[in-house]
């Protein structure tokens, strides 16, 4: 996703790392300013839909 975000011209506010719940997570800026984080975690569970359960 960050790569994506950096070939679209994106600002990658925090590059890509490891946290201490076991998954990676960074941010990025939005053409507006507003800062949007990805994390992704290897036990993260998914409904039908995709969507994240928590």
């Amino acid at each position: 996703m960050v790569e994506l975000v950096r070939a679209a011209g994106g600002a990658v506010v925090k590059e890509p790392q490891e946290v201490f719940w076991g998954g990676y997570h960074a941010y990025f800026a939005d053409p507006d300013g507003y800062h949007w984080e990805v994390a992704w975690g290897s036990d993260f569970k998914y409904d039908e839909d995709g969507m994240l359960v928590l």
